[in-house]
C-alpha cells in the first residue's frame, strides 16, 4: 500500500475550525519538532521549551478561527512560537546559570561528526564541550529579538522572507539584525576561538 499523501495544512486547519480534534492533533504532529526547535534555540532550557510548546499549541487552538490565511498557517505558528516564547523570555529575565546537562548535544549525535572524532581524544571531546557551551551562553547573551533572528536563519535555515512575516518586520530588518547578532556571537566566542 503506497504512502497516503499529506494532507494539506489549510484542510487541517478547516477541519480543525469544523470540530475535528484529530485535525489539530495532526498540526500539532506535524510543527511539533520545528517548533520545538525554534523554542529550545531561544530558552536554552527543555523544562521550559515543553511547558511553552503546550502554551503555544493551545493558543493557536484557540485562536483558529481568527486564522485568516493571508500568510501559511507555517508562518503564523511560528509568529505565535516566536512571540510567546519572546515574552516568556522578557518576564523570566536571563537565566545566569545555565546547566551543563541542558546544553543540546546533537552535535554529537551527527554521524560525520562522530566519524571525524572516533579517536575519542579525552582533550577534543572536553575541547567541543566547551565550544558548546560557549555558543550557548554566547546565544544568551543576544536580545531576544536577536536570538529569534539568528534561531530561525542559521539553525532552521528559514529564509529572510520568512523570517520578516514571522516576525512582521522587513527583510531589511532582518538582515540587520542577522548582521548585528552574528558580529555579537562573533565578539563573545572570540576569546574561545583564539585559544
Amino acid at each position: 500500500m503506497p504512502d497516503e499523501p499529506e494532507i494539506p495544512d489549510e484542510e487541517l486547519v478547516a477541519r480543525t475550525r469544523a470540530g475535528d480534534p484529530d485535525a489539530f492533533s495532526d498540526l500539532v504532529v506535524r510543527y511539533s519538532p520545528r517548533l520545538y526547535g525554534l523554542v529550545y534555540n531561544m530558552t536554552s532550557n527543555h523544562e521550559d521549551t515543553n511547558d511553552l510548546l503546550q502554551e503555544i499549541f493551545a493558543k493557536a487552538y484557540r485562536s483558529i478561527t481568527g486564522f485568516r490565511g493571508n500568510s501559511s498557517f507555517y508562518t503564523w505558528m511560528h509568529s505565535i512560537a516566536v512571540n510567546m516564547t519572546i515574552n516568556f523570555l522578557k518576564k523570566r529575565g536571563r537565566r545566569q546559570g545555565m546547566s551543563l546537562d541542558d546544553i543540546d548535544s546533537n552535535i554529537q549525535n551527527d554521524r560525520e561528526f562522530i566519524e571525524v572524532t572516533s579517536g575519542n581524544d579525552p582533550r577534543h571531546e572536553a575541547n567541543l564541550s566547551e565550544l558548546q557551551q560557549r555558543l550557548n551562553e554566547a546565544m544568551q547573551k543576544l536580545s531576544h529579538e536577536h536570538r529569534a533572528v539568528v534561531t530561525m536563519f542559521d539553525i532552521q535555515g528559514m529564509p529572510h522572507a520568512e523570517i520578516a512575516k514571522v516576525l512582521g518586520i522587513s527583510e531589511g530588518t532582518v538582515r540587520s539584525r542577522l548582521f548585528y547578532a552574528h558580529r555579537q556571537l562573533q565578539n563573545y566566542l572570540e576569546e574561545f576561538i583564539k585559544r
